[in-house]
């Protein structure tokens, strides 16, 4: 399985977003594309969709910039996920529409499949996106020298 560009950049957002919840300043677009390398235009796209969900409350003009609309601990990532991928279907005769194979009777893939998409689910359904920026205990055994300017859920680059 492979997630879209989409569903990637929306997670990056979010994720600085909670890192960058405690700031007094929103986060802005630039920012964020900046600190990551990726086109302003499609993350233009990706936090109006998000504002859309009721995920981001976003603010225009100067000063302006976006926030998380809810708690992290609120935003479950297996609900983000299935609200941006379109497409579940890993083989074809998961879409009874254009299922053309011919093993599909007797066939054990769909069903392995099927089980292996629910565990992948069941894992991202335990996932908050305060747990994905929590400070984690590698980086904190990790010499001072290397780890500063590192923030859970944002670029080693961004502060």
């Amino acid at each position: 399985m492979h997630l879209t560009q989409w569903t990637d950049y929306t997670l990056r957002v979010l994720m600085y977003c909670a890192a960058s919840q405690t700031r007094e300043q929103p986060v802005t677009i630039t920012e964020i594309a900046d600190s990551y390398g990726i086109s302003r235009s499609h993350l233009t796209k990706v936090v109006q969709d998000l504002a859309a969900k009721g995920l981001l409350e976003t603010t225009r003009g100067r000063g302006g910039g976006m926030r998380l609309s809810k708690p992290a601990g609120d935003i479950n990532l297996g609900a983000v996920v299935r609200a941006t991928e379109t497409d579940f279907t890993m083989v074809e005769c998961f879409d009874p529409a254009v299922n053309q194979c011919r093993l599909s009777l007797h066939c054990g893939l769909k069903g392995v499949l099927s089980q292996a998409m629910q565990s992948y689910f069941s894992v991202l359904d335990g996932v908050t996106l305060a747990d994905l920026v929590a400070p984690r205990t590698a980086t904190a055994r990790m010499p001072k020298s290397l780890r500063s300017g590192l923030v859970p859920g944002l670029p080693a680059t961004a502060h």
